[in-house]
């Protein structure tokens, strides 16, 4: 009688979340309804024979994360107080390591750090595995069972247990829980006029703050700055809305992004407004490979419209919209919905933003002693599930020199010692900092040595 109960519910939730639309475009294969009374013969079976007594609610949310999750690395289940968390976060205020992480062939690998947080301060890096927390193993849990022992009450401990592949090591780490307040934007002004802004996340800050940084740094430099480093290396990315903001600022026209899915209102086109912030002054963006989402956003449009050049390493490669659907009980879903696409037609989604200029970052002893390359670095392209790009109208592998810049920014450059190299804000050498630096010089006085302006250069967009 139970399983028959829970069969009926089955197929009535599944029958009213269909619909009278749903129902007359297609017929319900028969399969669907066989498979819910399976499922409720499972859930019989373990709610009277599993060896310890387990909750069937508890059991029930697992198969819902296990159907989400089967999809693809970022859809999952939310449960009430991760659907909190997650406004808190994109509000630029949460609780924990500070730390983005997703989960890759049963491990937890960190993303990137978030700056100013007990993980950053504790020297994680993007790309580390977290194998054991507090004595856990993390292989066999799920990402939100991960992520939920490591997050906890402020000022008190956890312990992991990280696997750094590019050093083929594995070493102890014990962190301060903290209340996390992202500051999403850092700058510095260098020298002769050149900005340097970092954003690290795409809170709901992110565009506000960084244009603030821009007029502190004019105000400073007592007049327009000549040229501008934006730095979005590790930066895991955040909002959509945030990304184009931050794109917009620097375009007078031309295309930011689109998107393209399968429900209605995901197909969009997002054209930039007129207004540039630095009056088509040079700009470098610096990218790496814990670049990712709406950060690649950000460096795609600015290359694809050739308003910057980007320097550094292969992005991340995660260009896929999730859309956060409200579900009974103050709970929710993460869902992929669509894919996000370059100005110039080019899919992000397990490709990555190749950047103009590769530069590789100093390699520490124990990394130049390893024999792991460019290729071995985890990426969305690496995770177990990815989405591929089959709509995508070409991806993009390598970079071509654009003819309307100087040839010279090309052309390879010798390794500097750590002492000759400029540091960046955490005061340690930065070869990738150093060489966006001598980019941007070219490009300033470019116009004047060649006699083109760069305002001739004419933005590409897919319209």
């Amino acid at each position: 009688m139970r399983i028959k109960l829970m069969m009926l519910a089955a197929a009535a939730a599944f029958t009213a979340l269909s619909g009278t639309t749903f129902a007359q475009s297609r017929n319900v294969d028969p399969e669907v309804y066989e498979k819910l009374d399976v499922f409720a013969h499972v859930l019989e079976k373990i709610r009277t024979s599993y060896v310890e007594q387990v909750t069937e609610t508890g059991v029930i949310e697992n198969a819902i994360n296990g159907m989400l999750t089967s999809l693809d690395p970022h859809s999952s289940y939310l449960k009430k107080d991760e659907m909190l968390e997650l406004k808190q976060q994109t509000q630029g205020k949460f609780g924990g390591l500070g730390i983005e992480v997703t989960m890759d062939n049963g491990l937890v690998k960190v993303v990137s750090p978030i700056e100013d947080t007990p993980a950053a301060k504790a020297g994680l890096e993007a790309n580390d595995y977290i194998i054991r927390i507090d004595d856990k193993d993390v292989q066999g849990m799920t990402l939100k069972t991960a992520v939920d022992n490591m997050r906890g009450d402020p000022n008190t401990k956890v312990k992991l247990v990280i696997l750094r592949e590019s050093e083929k090591r594995t070493f102890p780490v014990t962190l301060t829980r903290a209340e996390i307040k992202v500051k999403p934007v850092k700058s510095k002004l260098l020298e002769n006029g050149i900005g340097y802004v970092r954003i690290t996340s795409f809170n709901d800050y992110a565009d506000f703050a960084m244009r603030d940084h821009i007029k502190a740094m004019e105000t400073a430099n007592k007049g327009p700055l000549k040229g501008l480093i934006l730095d979005l290396r590790n930066n895991p990315g955040g909002l959509l809305t945030q990304a184009i903001a931050v794109a917009d600022d620097f375009l007078e026209d031309g295309e930011i992004v689109s998107t393209r899915g399968r429900i209605k209102g995901q197909d969009a086109r997002y054209p930039a407004r007129k207004g540039d912030l630095m009056a088509n002054k040079p700009i470098v963006v610096l990218v790496n490979s814990g670049s990712a989402s709406a950060a690649e956003i950000v460096a795609g449009a600015l290359q694809d419209n050739r308003r910057a050049v980007v320097v550094g390493t292969k992005s991340f490669g995660k260009g896929s919209v999730q859309t956060i659907f409200d579900l009974p009980g103050n709970t929710g879903m993460r869902l992929t919905t669509a894919l996000y696409y370059t100005p110039s037609g080019k899919s992000i989604q397990a490709h990555g933003i190749v950047p103009d200029i590769l530069q590789k970052p100093l390699k520490t002893k124990e990394q130049e002693k390893s024999e792991l390359g460019d290729d071995d670095m985890p990426s969305e392209a690496s995770l177990l599930g990815h989405l591929t790009a089959a709509k995508a109208k070409e991806t993009v592998s390598t970079t071509e020199p654009r003819a309307d810049l100087p040839q010279s920014i090309y052309a390879p450059v010798a390794v500097k010692t750590p002492s000759d190299t400029m540091a960046g804000l955490d005061g340690k050498p930065d070869a990738q900092l150093d060489r966006a630096v001598n980019v941007l010089r070219a490009l300033i006085v470019w116009p004047q040595t060649s006699g083109t302006k760069a305002s001739s250069v004419q933005p590409t967009s897919a319209r």
